[in-house]
C-alpha cells in the first residue's frame, strides 16, 4: 500500500467555530497493525492511512476540559470530564488524513449523550478518574451499564522529556487535523485546527486494557511501539464537509 507524504504544515484556519475544547494531560499509546485488518472499520469513502505500509491503532486517555458550542467559552463543569478514546487514522478521496474513532469513553453522561446523538460519534458513559503524581500519570475506566461492565482500562505512564522535533512516525500519529465519522448515511469529514502538540518522550509502566478489543480490533499483545505525553492544546472545530456520494462506495477504498 502506498504511503502518503507526510505534512507538518499547520491545519487551514477554522473561519467560524463550530464547538471548542481543550484537550489536557494526554497519553498517546499506539500499535502497528495492518490497513487489510482495520480497513472494513472505517467510514465508507476513506481509507487506512499508512506510513511506510503500517497503519496504527491508538488509546488515548486525557482529560478534557471546557467543551462549549460556537467560538466559546467553553463550560467549566459540564464540558471538563475524563475521557479515553480508541481509534485509527485515514485519509479521503481529497487527501485529507483524520482520526477514525472506534470508541469514545467519557465520565459525563450529558456530554457523551450529544456527541453520540448531535455529531453520531460512538460515545459511551463511564466511571473515569485522571491522578497525577510528579512524573507519573494514571489513568482508569470502567464502562456503566450491565452490558458494559466488563470493559475496562488502567494505564499508568511516566512522562519523560519534552521532543524538540518529533519522529516521522511521532508526527503521522499526532499531526491531525480533522475526523471522519458516518454522518446520516455519508461519511463527514469535520476539520479542528489547534496550535502544534507540545510532545513529550514516556515510559508505560503500567497497561490493563480492554477498550482495544471492544472496539473490534485484534488484541495488542505486545508493548505499544510509540508512547508520547502532552500536557495538552486548545481546539476549535469547523463545520463538516460531507463527502461527495462517488466517495461513500466501497470500491474507493
Amino acid at each position: 500500500m502506498k504511503t502518503e507524504p507526510i505534512t507538518t504544515s499547520t491545519p487551514r484556519p477554522v473561519r467560524r467555530a463550530t464547538l471548542v475544547q481543550g484537550w489536557h494531560e494526554l497519553s498517546f499509546l499506539h500499535w502497528p497493525v495492518d490497513p487489510e485488518q482495520v480497513a472494513p472499520l472505517l467510514p465508507a469513502g476513506t481509507r487506512p492511512d499508512t506510513l511506510d505500509g503500517v497503519t496504527y491503532v491508538g488509546l488515548v486517555p486525557f482529560l478534557m476540559r471546557g467543551v462549549g458550542l460556537g467560538p466559546g467559552p467553553g463550560l467549566p463543569y459540564l464540558g471538563t470530564f475524563c475521557e479515553t478514546n480508541v481509534r485509527l487514522y485515514s485519509v479521503d478521496g481529497q487527501g485529507r488524513r483524520g482520526v477514525v474513532f472506534r470508541s469514545l469513553d467519557a465520565a459525563r453522561l450529558i456530554p457523551a449523550l450529544v456527541g453520540r446523538l448531535g455529531v453520531r460519534l460512538p460515545y459511551l458513559w463511564s466511571a473515569m478518574r485522571l491522578r497525577r503524581e510528579e512524573d507519573t500519570i494514571t489513568y482508569t475506566c470502567r464502562r456503566r451499564g450491565p452490558a458494559n461492565r466488563a470493559a475496562a482500562s488502567r494505564a499508568v505512564v511516566r512522562i519523560g522529556e519534552p521532543i524538540a522535533e518529533p519522529t516521522p512516525l511521532e508526527q503521522f500519529l499526532t499531526a491531525r487535523w480533522g475526523l471522519h465519522v458516518s454522518w446520516h448515511g455519508r461519511t463527514a469529514h469535520l476539520p479542528n485546527e489547534h496550535a502544534p502538540w507540545p510532545l513529550h518522550r514516556a515510559q508505560l509502566l503500567h497497561l490493563d486494557d480492554d477498550l482495544v478489543t471492544a472496539a473490534g480490533l485484534p488484541p495488542m499483545t505486545d508493548p505499544p511501539v510509540s508512547v508520547l505525553y502532552s500536557p495538552g492544546v486548545s481546539v476549535r472545530f469547523g463545520a463538516p464537509t460531507v463527502l461527495p456520494a462517488l466517495m461513500d462506495s466501497a470500491s474507493s477504498r
